[in-house]
């Protein structure tokens, strides 16, 4: 699946969760800006406040590396757009 499809997906699962209220949660939107920033002792001590087991912490260090590895910047800078779009969004 390319980046522009996940991305709608995500918007459309967004959406559909938050029950037509379009407001994001904001721990969404600052993991979601943690897992596309630069750090990741930043990611997983985020990801620490809310589970924190060994698991759950060497899969979200493997997810963080995985971003790192195959999303570009642009890809990372489009994520954040959508984000900014969709908390934007009059209709919301």
């Amino acid at each position: 699946m390319k980046l522009s499809g996940a991305l709608v997906l995500l918007g459309a699962a967004l959406l559909l969760t938050s029950g037509g209220d379009c407001g994001i949660c904001p721990a969404i939107k600052e993991e979601v800006g943690l897992l596309v920033g630069p750090s990741v002792p930043d990611y997983l001590m985020f990801v620490e406040k809310y589970k924190n087991d060994n698991a759950t912490l060497e899969n979200a260090e493997k997810l963080k590396t995985c971003v790192d590895n195959k999303l570009t910047e642009e890809d990372k800078e489009n994520v954040l757009s959508l984000l900014a779009k969709i908390d934007a969004n009059k209709y919301c």
